[in-house]
């Protein structure tokens, strides 16, 4: 029974480190055309949002992969609150998976709701709470909401190979 259990703590790690490099990889492969950060945010990382869905190991994972994204792009507000977005909007994500449409739900809301503050205090943006929730928002959408449930329905075909428990 013990090499059982070893042997899923080792998926979970594996699975979490791996969704962590790739959120964190897409995230400053973004960054580099300027869309993964500012006033209009394009990250499209934020579609393996989905991923709790298929996996508790998505959690860490895209925890880490923000905060690590956050620690090459970021200042410290961005680090400890953008972070805790993306936590709270795996966390709720995994909540919602047995009602696949609202899985994204979470993450656009984290972010639309936390982000904008982010960028108004610690980046010193003007331009305004509401229209930062409105431009983060749509940002938000089209990655996690769109790009999401397309990944979502991809990998609902072959999650069995990809995502065992």
């Amino acid at each position: 029974m013990k090499p059982v259990r070893n042997k899923t703590r080792i998926l979970f790690v594996c699975q979490a480190g791996l969704i962590a490099a790739m959120y964190t990889a897409l995230t400053l492969f973004v960054g580099a055309f300027g869309l993964a950060n500012g006033a209009v945010q394009l990250r499209i990382s934020e579609a393996l949002c989905v991923l709790p869905f298929f996996t508790p190991a998505a959690i860490p994972g895209l925890t880490v992969g923000c905060l690590l994204s956050n620690l090459a792009t970021g200042v410290w507000q961005d680090i400890l609150f953008g972070t805790l977005a993306t936590f709270l909007g795996a966390v709720g994500a995994r909540c919602l998976r047995r009602v696949p449409w609202l899985v994204p739900l979470p993450t656009v809301l984290a972010n639309t709701v936390i982000i904008p503050f982010v960028l108004s205090y610690a980046y010193g943006m003007e331009e305004g709470i509401p229209f930062l929730m409105l431009t983060v928002g749509i940002g938000e959408v089209l990655s996690a909401y769109v790009l999401g449930m397309v990944l979502l329905s991809v990998l609902k075909k072959s999650a069995g190979v990809l995502f065992r428990e």
